[in-house]
């Protein structure tokens, strides 16, 4: 067994310190036909304007949310 970095008495220190913070409710995701609906729309339906090049998936990334916003 190899050397540990610092001392066993300091484990778990940063979770035992973070507030414990209830799990929220989420939507039940899709599932079979409607999931591959929603994939289908996501992907080619509503992507494609006529006379526009077809935005990527991940064409948002890494701008702020004012600019992604009004696009």
């Amino acid at each position: 067994m190899g050397k540990q970095h610092g001392t066993l008495a300091k484990a778990g220190k940063v979770r035992k310190q973070t507030p414990k913070v209830a799990k929220m409710e989420k939507k039940r995701p899709l599932r079979g036909r409607a999931m591959k609906r929603k994939q289908y729309q996501k992907r080619f339906a509503a992507a494609v304007v006529p006379g526009q090049k077809a935005k990527s998936p991940n064409w948002n990334a890494g701008r702020p949310a004012e600019e992604v916003g009004k696009k």
